[in-house]
């Protein structure tokens, strides 16, 4: 069977950093995932998926993502059961992630777009000054058609 889960989407809030009796991290969050269609006269329908991460990927999504983060998930849907305040019975339904990754750069004027660039070191648009060595490599963007050689490929290949 199979059961894999890849969503792009926001936090919608910081994520929750806890820690198990056991002394195991977990991070639980919330995402918003645009739905990919919608009637041509109405707004497109947003989702809203609880997230689960553990151990590792639980500090990582602490430390670098916060509300309004472009996120990337990778991971499996699992439902587990309880009972509420009222005990009445209640399924809860989230995605266990097992690889997060950021999902675009920085956003202008904050810093929710999951970067890994502090707040406090705006990255600067100058050109970054380069080493001579990469300098010396030439750009084949521009170059001629003129200097390629066609390559004979009509023989059995070698192996």
């Amino acid at each position: 069977m199979l059961n894999v889960v890849v969503i792009m989407g926001r936090l919608v809030a910081d994520p929750e950093l806890r820690t198990t009796t056991n002394g195991i991290n977990l991070a639980r969050f919330r995402i918003a995932c645009d739905r990919s269609y919608s009637r041509q006269s109405e707004q497109r329908q947003t989702d809203f998926l609880d997230v689960v991460a553990w151990r590792q990927q639980a500090d990582f999504v602490c430390k670098y993502f916060q509300k309004g983060s472009l996120i990337i998930i990778e991971g499996s849907i699992q439902t587990r059961q309880y009972q509420d305040k009222s005990g009445n019975n209640r399924t809860g339904v989230e995605i266990v992630a097992n690889n997060i990754n950021f999902g675009g750069p920085k956003n202008s004027g904050t810093n929710g777009g999951g970067s890994a660039y502090p707040a406090s070191q705006p990255r600067s648009n100058a050109p970054s000054a380069r080493p001579s060595s990469i300098e010396a490599v030439p750009s084949y963007s521009a170059g001629d058609t003129d200097d390629f050689a066609v390559i004979d490929d009509s023989d059995d290949l070698p192996f």
